[in-house]
C-alpha cells in the first residue's frame, strides 16, 4: 500500500537517511522475519510487535528478539549490526490456533542464558507465560475469559519485579497481576478501592489469594497503550477516547491529563528522565506534554495517516550547561563515544538531576536536546529533535529570543488585527539551537509565517498550514505559558485560559469562521485518505460512529484548553527526517545503543545501523559505504 504522494519519487522507499549525527544505513542482511522472508498478508491480523532482552551471557552476543506475525510467535538470536541474521535457526517458535499474539513483554530482571520469562498477550484475552529457551509454557493466565475476553492491547512487566504483571485490554480494563498467584475457577468479584475522574480502581475480592490483584477501568473505549516512567512509580495510559491519563501507580491517583486534537491516541512514551511524554494517535500528530507543568507544550506533524508508535532515543538524548561545558559539550561523536549499552539510564540520571537543579529563573542558558521517533500506518519514519527554546521559552538564550506580553493574552484582538501587533517583541533569530538546522521565519515578514509569540523548530519553508489546517491569526490572542516572558505566569496560566475563552468566544466566532470550514474540509481530506480508514475492520466502524456524537461534544469542550490548546497555540515541531521506509504500515520503533529496529505489517523487522557502526556487520563491511567523520 503506498503513501499518498505524488510520482515515483514520493513512492519510492528508503534505505539510508541523514541527520546532524552522520548516515542511518538499513541493514539488509539484518532483516528478522519469517524463515521463508515472504511477506505477509497482513488484512484483518493483529500489529506486528518486537520485544528485546538481553541475557548478559558471556559471549558478548546476549541481545534476544521476539516478534510475532499472524498466528506465529517466533525467538531469536539477535546480532544487531554485528552479524547477519540466520533465520533457518529460531531458538524458538510457535504457532497458535483459534487466537493470536498482539503483544509481548519480556523481564529484564530474571533473563539469563538458561531461562527468560515472556509474557505473551492474545487477541481472545489470555496472557501466556513462557520460556522460550527452556521451550515450556509455564502458566496461562485469563484462560476462561472470566476476567476479560477482549483481546489484549498491552502487557509489561512492573519495572524492579520479578513476578507482577499489567495487562491493558480494548474494553478500556486492566489488571494487575501476580504470576504466584491462579485465577481461579469463577468470575472474580469486585470491591471500589479508588475512583476519580474517569477511572476508577477495583481490588479482588477474595479468601484466598488470587488473579487480578486490581482492575482499573480508563476513559471511555479501548486502552491502546501504557508507559510505566523510567522510575517506575507513574503510568501513562493512552486510550481511544482521545486522552493520555497520566497516574502515581502505587497510590493510582492521576496526576494529569491530555486531550489528542481529534481522534484515538494510539501510543505512549516517556523521555528518559521522566520529564516528558510524547503520544501520537488518529490525529497525526505527535503531542510533547510536560510531566511537571501538565500541558502541552508542543506538537509534531510529518505523518500523513495515524501515528502508531512513538520513542525516545536516548543515545542522542543530551543536556549541555552554559556554564559548566566540560561534561557534555563537543561533538556528538563524542556523546555517543562516552555512552556505552546500560549507560542510557545513568546518562539520562545525569540528564535529569542537571535539570532538576536549575530552577525556572536560572539566567544560566541551558541546552538540551531531546531525540525521538515515530512510524505510522503512511509508512513513514519520523525522526524529531526537541530543544530548550521549545522546553524553556522563558529563558534568555544567547540569540534574541521572542517574547509576549503576558496581557496581551487576556485582551483579544479585534477582527481586522495582523498578529504582528499582539507581540511585544518579535523573534529575529531561528529556534532551533542548532545553526546549521534553524531557518525560522522571522517578523519581517508576518502574513505568510507563524506569529513571532510561538517558536517553530526546525523550521522549513512552508507553503501550507499547519496540520488541521488553522491559519496563523485564527486566534492569535489566546497564547499559552510557552511563550510567556516570567516564569511566575505559568501556574497562572490555565486561568488566564479559561478566561481568555469564555470572554472572547462571540468575538472569535467571526474570526475564525472561514477557518474552521478549511479545517474541516482538510479533516475529512485526510481522513479518507488514512490507511486506517481504508483498512479498519467493520467492527471499528459501528463503534466510532455510536461514539461519534459523545466524542464531537467532548472535543469541543476541550479543544482550546490545557487539555488540548489549539493548533496555533502551542509550537510545530518539523520533523528532521521524514521518510518512506516500508510498504506496508509500521508497527514498531525500537532505538538500541548501535542501531533503531523497524518493523512493518508484512512481518520484516528492519535494522538501522547509526553514523559509524555500519562497518560493524563483516557481510556489509564495505569502506566506501561508511560515512567519513562519523566515529560513534
Amino acid at each position: 500500500m503506498a503513501a499518498e504522494g505524488g510520482g515515483k519519487e514520493m513512492n519510492e522507499i528508503k534505505t539510508q537517511f541523514t541527520t546532524r549525527e552522520g548516515v542511518y544505513k538499513l541493514l539488509t542482511h539484518s532483516e528478522y522475519s519469517r524463515p521463508n522472508r515472504v511477506p505477509f498478508n497482513s488484512q484483518g491480523s493483529n500489529p506486528v510487535k518486537v520485544s528485546f532482552v538481553n541475557v548478559n551471557d558471556q559471549s558478548g552476543n546476549g541481545d534476544r528478539i521476539c516478534f510475532n506475525v499472524g498466528r506465529e510467535l517466533y525467538f531469536y538470536i539477535y546480532k544487531g549490526v554485528r552479524k547477519a541474521a540466520d533465520l533457518s535457526k529460531p531458538i524458538d517458535k510457535r504457532i497458535y490456533k483459534g487466537t493470536q499474539p498482539t503483544c509481548h513483554d519480556f523481564n529484564p530482571l530474571t533473563a539469563t542464558a538458561e531461562s527468560v520469562s515472556l509474557l505473551v498477550g492474545f487477541s481472545a484475552g489470555q496472557v501466556q507465560l513462557i520460556d522460550p529457551i527452556k521451550k515450556e509454557t509455564s502458566k496461562l493466565f485469563n484462560e476462561e475469559r472470566l476476567i476479560d475476553k477482549s483481546r489484549v492491547t498491552c502487557v509489561r512487566w512492573v519495572p524492579g519485579s520479578e513476578s507482577l504483571f499489567l495487562v491493558a485490554h480494548s474494553s478500556g480494563s486492566m489488571y494487575l497481576y501476580n504470576v504466584e498467584n491462579t485465577c481461579g475457577t469463577t468470575a472474580p468479584h469486585y470491591q471500589l478501592l479508588k475512583q476519580g475522574e474517569n477511572y476508577a480502581v477495583h481490588t479482588c475480592k477474595s479468601k484466598s489469594a488470587r488473579n487480578p490483584l486490581l482492575r482499573w477501568t480508563v476513559g471511555e473505549g479501548a486502552l491502546n497503550e501504557f508507559a510505566f516512567s523510567p522510575d517506575g512509580k507513574f503510568l501513562a495510559c493512552a486510550s481511544q477516547d482521545g486522552f493520555l491519563r497520566v497516574f502515581g501507580f502505587d497510590a493510582a491517583e492521576l496526576h494529569g491529563t491530555m486531550k489528542s486534537y481529534f481522534g484515538g491516541l494510539l501510543c505512549v512514551c516517556w523521555s528518559p528522565d521522566g520529564r516528558y511524554i510524547v503520544a501520537g494517535g488518529e490525529d497525526d500528530l505527535v503531542t510533547v506534554w510536560s510531566f511537571l507543568d501538565c500541558r502541552v507544550i508542543a506538537r509534531g506533524h510529518g505523518h500523513k495517516s495515524w501515528v502508531s508508535v512513538v520513542a525516545f532515543d536516548h543515545c542522542t538524548t543530551s543536556v549541555e550547561d552554559g556554564d559548566l561545558p566540560a561534561e557534555f559539550s563537543g561533538s556528538d561523536e563524542d556523546f555517543h563515544e562516552q555512552n556505552h549499552f546500560g549507560a542510557g539510564r545513568d546518562r539520562a540520571n545525569s540528564s535529569h538531576s542537571r535539570l532538576s537543579k536549575r530552577n525556572s529563573t536560572d539566567s544560566r542558558p541551558v541546552s538540551v536536546t531531546y531525540r525521538f521517533g515515530s512510524v505510522g500506518q503512511d509508512t513513514q519514519l519520523c525522526l524529531w529533535d526537541l530543544t530548550e527554546d521549545i522546553l524553556f521559552p522563558h529563558l534568555p538564550l544567547s540569540r534574541t529570543r521572542t517574547h509576549t506580553n503576558v496581557m496581551s493574552a487576556t485582551s483579544p484582538p479585534a477582527t481586522g488585527q495582523t498578529p504582528s501587533t499582539l507581540s511585544t517583541t518579535t523573534s529575529s533569530g531561528g529556534t532551533n539551537s542548532k545553526d546549521n538546522l534553524s531557518n525560522s521565519s522571522t517578523s519581517g515578514n508576518p502574513t505568510n509565517s507563524l506569529p513571532g509569540t510561538l517558536p517553530r523548530s526546525n523550521s522549513l519553508p512552508h507553503s501550507s498550514n499547519p496540520a488541521g489546517g488553522s491559519t496563523p491569526n485564527s486566534n492569535t490572542g489566546s497564547s499559552n505559558s510557552s511563550s510567556s516572558t516570567t516564569t511566575a505566569t505559568t501556574k497562572a496560566n490555565s486561568i488566564i485560559d479559561s478566561a481568555f475563552i469564555a470572554t472572547s468566544v462571540s468575538k472569535f466566532a467571526t474570526l475564525s469562521l472561514h477557518d474552521s470550514r478549511k479545517e474541516r474540509h482538510e479533516k475529512d481530506h485526510k481522513r479518507n485518505h488514512s490507511m486506517g480508514h481504508i483498512s479498519s475492520k467493520s467492527s471499528d466502524k459501528l463503534n466510532q460512529l455510536s461514539s461519534s456524537k459523545m466524542a464531537k461534544a467532548d472535543a469541543a469542550k476541550t479543544l482550546g484548553t490545557t487539555l488540548c490548546p489549539r493548533m496555533e497555540e502551542v509550537p510545530l515541531l518539523e520533523p528532521l527526517v521524514c521518510k518512506k521506509i516500508a510498504h506496508e504500515r509500521l508497527t514498531v520503533l525500537i532505538f538500541l545503543e548501535d542501531c533503531l529496529v523497524t518493523a512493518c505489517q508484512e512481518g520484516f523487522v528492519c535494522t538501522w545501523a547509526r553514523p559509524g557502526k555500519v562497518g560493524l556487520l563483516s557481510s556489509q563491511n564495505n569502506p566506501a559505504n561508511s560515512p567519513s567523520g562519523t566515529v560513534v
